[in-house]
């Protein structure tokens, strides 16, 4: 009840106050720019997931159908190499557009801070401009989806691989 009326008593901005009180904090357009890249490569992720899932579903039916069961263990240690892949890829996409709007005066600096905020370790020690303080929120939401995408991928191939009934990619149960 504290808090209800602590929020009822404040004198609290609009929705789109604040909203505009942060864009002109930020004080450049480039933001809405690297969100929508965000975005794309959100898509992108997703899109390179289920491809991965999908071929390996292929693959384990292929090889139950034909009774060679040790190869489907195979396939789904390719397909974390691929995951793995494509998150490393992603990290090396956010170095690239952090050199270009010249976050940080050097390359290496540049590519931990995006692995750092990617994988929301927070290790490093970065001290940003006020046009990019929004960046590293950016970055580990895309980080953080990203990663729930291929984690559930990754359970679906592992339902399959197990070939447990309440895991079926399939049916939709057991989630």
């Amino acid at each position: 009840m504290y808090l209800i009326d602590l929020l009822s008593n404040a004198d609290l901005p609009s929705f789109r106050t604040l909203f505009n009180e942060i864009n002109v904090d930020m004080g450049n357009g480039q933001i809405w720019e690297v969100l929508v890249i965000s975005c794309g490569m959100l898509a992108v992720h997703g899109v390179a997931v289920l491809a991965i899932a999908g071929a390996f579903h292929k693959i384990d039916w292929f090889m139950t159908k034909k009774r060679i069961y040790g190869a489907s263990f195979l396939s789904y240690f390719v397909a974390i190499l691929l995951v793995i892949a494509s998150h490393l890829g992603e990290i090396v996409v956010w170095a690239y557009i952090c050199v270009a709007l010249k976050v940080f005066p050097t390359n290496p600096q540049t590519f931990y801070f995006a692995g750092e905020m990617y994988t929301t370790v927070g290790y490093g020690n970065y001290s940003l401009s006020e046009q990019w303080r929004i960046l590293p929120i950016i970055i580990s939401f895309s980080g953080i989806f990203a990663v729930s995408m291929s984690g559930a991928a990754l359970y679906s191939m592992m339902g399959a691989l197990l070939n447990s009934p309440s895991q079926d990619p399939k049916s939709g149960t057991g989630f």
